[in-house]
């Protein structure tokens, strides 16, 4: 017989549940189009609800499992560290996006989080600038026609776009 256990896979999982429906409840309270789509609202939607299903399946691993479940403890491996890394360069990402736009900010925050999580590999973090700005550049604002933020002091779309 499985003894249900609280483990950090059903504390993962439930922290994650508990954003996902938060997440749910604000994108859905995001306008639609005028013309009564779902426009912008779209994409955050599917995510959250991608949160939401991805927190209950972790739930479910945690209750399935007979023993709580604890990492190796490796001394310095602690992830405080590229927690507040990863929330500062959140805000310095928001910060350079009101200042440089979205190109410049996009590609410059991929190769710092793909170095907060250990990716050191110089023609991969190129690839990295150049293909997830691009990337997301056409899913926002080409195909879900979201309007692009622009940089006060220089923006790459300026030059792309011939301006």
């Amino acid at each position: 017989m499985t003894t249900r256990v609280l483990n950090s896979n059903t504390v993962i999982g439930g922290v994650l549940t508990v954003f996902g429906l938060a997440a749910v409840a604000a994108s859905l309270s995001i306008n639609p189009d005028p013309d009564g789509g779902w426009g912008a609202r779209i994409f955050p939607l599917v995510g959250s609800v991608a949160l939401v299903v991805l927190g209950v399946l972790e739930c479910v691993k945690g209750l399935s499992s007979s023993a709580p479940i604890s990492p190796p403890k490796e001394e310095g491996s602690s992830p405080l560290p590229a927690i507040f890394s990863l929330v500062a360069l959140s805000l310095a990402y928001v910060w350079l996006m009101g200042k440089f736009g979205y190109l410049i900010s996009t590609g410059i925050a991929a190769v710092l989080v793909l170095m907060i999580f250990g990716v050191r590999n110089p023609l991969g973090l190129l690839v990295a600038a150049i293909i997830c700005p691009a990337i997301y550049h056409f899913i926002f604002f080409v195909m879900l026609g979201v309007f692009p933020p622009y940089g006060e002091w220089f923006d790459l779309l300026d030059v792309i776009e011939g301006n």
